[in-house]
């Protein structure tokens, strides 16, 4: 007896569901197969699909200094990308941003291989607008900001910075968080406790917005911690404001409170206009990673609720899921830097699979 012709073929939604369950390594060798299988895993619907149950991060090895690394949550590392440019800034972009020891600065698309380098900025970050098109960066304390078209494919329009008229109050540089077209930075309370003495009312938990859209300053907005420690005083609460980083969670503003505690206490801006925040996750850490370890960790939030936190001094990444209330741990190699990759591994034309 004779088979039939498709026999042993799976219908397409089932092999569509299937291939999402694997790997993004094992997808690029399975595109081999057959020209259906490298069209499916090539469908704009498949890899987003994919990117969304398979989150990336970017990363900088500490002892491996001529790759960006992409690595999943199991801490493995799935491609790497070559690198001579600098260290990674903390973005969620299907981007890459870098700075040299020299100051020089790139933005990168891992997907193309495409880089542009920046003129000479001093520090800074990167966030992104509406168009994939383009990116807009700034840099401190010099208050600049150039616009970058990353899909031109060339590097050679010689953007320029623009000089911005600086805000009131002084900020930390290396505080700064982009949630959707605007910059967070905490206020620096060192420079505003030497300058001042707090008598325009301004409290030192404040956060200073800059629109990159429209490229002002936005009115300074007050964080939680002055109302949940009413009996501190300013020097106390100074303090504890540097026990605290900056995060966007899926585009709203986060403030991540690492104070000595078991704990770590996420709060979310929940309205910008009436300056509303709300704690939303209280999340457990010890005997799991010690809070005097805590000190400059980056927080990211997955599509699916699901929060990330990388601790710098140890090897560990801890994914806390709010649906269950519980955290799992991830190892891997020490890292300098770290990046949320919001892009699709699938499409990526440069680096090796590992």
């Amino acid at each position: 007896m004779l088979a039939a012709p498709n026999a042993g073929v799976l219908p397409p939604d089932v092999l569509f569901d299937v291939l999402l369950r694997l790997s993004a390594k094992l997808l690029c060798r399975l595109r081999a197969v057959c020209r259906s299988w490298r069209a499916l895993t090539s469908d704009p619907l498949f890899t987003g699909a994919h990117a969304a149950r398979h989150p990336l991060f970017l990363a900088n090895f500490r002892d491996d200094h001529t790759h960006v690394n992409v690595v999943d949550l199991s801490g493995s590392v799935v491609k790497r990308i070559p690198n001579v440019y600098g260290l990674l800034l903390p973005t969620s972009l299907d981007l890459a941003c870098a700075m040299t020891v020299w100051d020089s600065c790139h933005v990168f698309d891992p997907s193309t291989g495409t880089v542009c380098v920046l003129p000479e900025p001093s520090g800074g970050g990167c966030g992104s607008k509406e168009s994939k098109q383009a990116a807009r960066l700034f840099r401190l304390h010099l208050f600049e900001v150039l616009t970058v078209n990353i899909g031109s494919g060339s590097s050679s329009s010689q953007p320029q910075w623009r000089a911005m008229p600086g805000g009131d109050e002084f900020v930390e540089p290396g505080s700064a968080i982009v949630v959707g077209e605007v910059v967070y930075f905490k206020i620096d309370t060192t420079f505003a406790a030497l300058s001042r003495d707090f008598r325009h009312g301004i409290s030192v938990d404040c956060i200073v917005p800059f629109d990159l859209a429209k490229e002002e300053w936005r009115e300074i907005l007050r964080g939680p911690t002055s109302d949940i420690l009413p009996t501190y005083d300013q020097l106390d609460n100074g303090c504890l404001w540097t026990e605290t980083i900056l995060a966007d969670l899926r585009g709203s503003l986060g403030l991540v409170d690492y104070r000595r505690s078991q704990h770590i206490i996420v709060w979310l801006l929940k309205d910008f206009d009436s300056v509303l925040w709300v704690k939303e996750y209280t999340i457990q850490i010890e005997p799991i990673v010690s809070t005097e370890l805590c000190v400059k960790s980056s927080l990211f939030m997955l599509d699916d609720g699901r929060l990330v936190i990388h601790f710098p001094r140890t090897e560990l990444f801890l994914i806390y899921d709010p649906r269950t209330n519980t955290s799992t741990q991830a190892e891997m190699r020490h890292l300098d830097a770290v990046a949320m990759y919001t892009g699709n591994l699938l499409s990526l034309q440069v680096g090796d699979i590992v």
